[in-house]
């Protein structure tokens, strides 16, 4: 089970990522996780929204250069330890993490739900509901 994400390119100026988030904003569209990575003169804003396909057609129609990318959204126990474990079972069954971020934090349930972007989603998607542990689809992140 993956969750769509898009990525963004965009140009490490003033205003930008206010541009970009507008587009979205404008669109009703909802950001339910982001992570913004930059360099110099770039960065990549990681978003995952409530319509994909919708936000896909704005961002492109302002000349935004956007991309789709499956990723896993998994559940961890909001305690010490609880990402950890995470890592040590994707560890265990020699799946590289190339990128991760906490997408929410739930109290009431006591977990924090993490977005990871592994070089194999179908090895991953096994190891981790084999060791239990909670994967979360598009429609539970709307939830969340």
């Amino acid at each position: 089970m993956t969750v769509k994400q898009l990525s963004v390119f965009a140009e490490n100026r003033p205003g930008r990522l206010s541009a970009i988030t507008g587009f979205i904003a404008e669109a009703g569209i909802n950001i339910r996780a982001i992570s913004v990575a930059d360099t110099k003169d770039f960065g990549i804003m990681r978003i995952i929204v409530d319509d994909t396909e919708k936000a896909l057609k704005v961002l492109r129609a302002n000349n935004c250069s956007v991309t789709q990318t499956n990723v896993i959204a998994v559940t961890a126990d909001d305690t010490p330890g609880g990402m950890a474990s995470i890592m040590e079972t994707l560890y265990k069954y020699n799946i590289s993490v190339e990128y991760m971020y906490s997408a929410f934090i739930n109290p009431s349930k006591n977990v924090a739900c993490l977005i990871v972007r592994v070089d194999n989603n179908d090895a991953a998607v096994q190891a981790l509901g084999e060791a239990g542990f909670k994967l979360v689809s598009e429609q539970e992140l709307l939830e969340f």
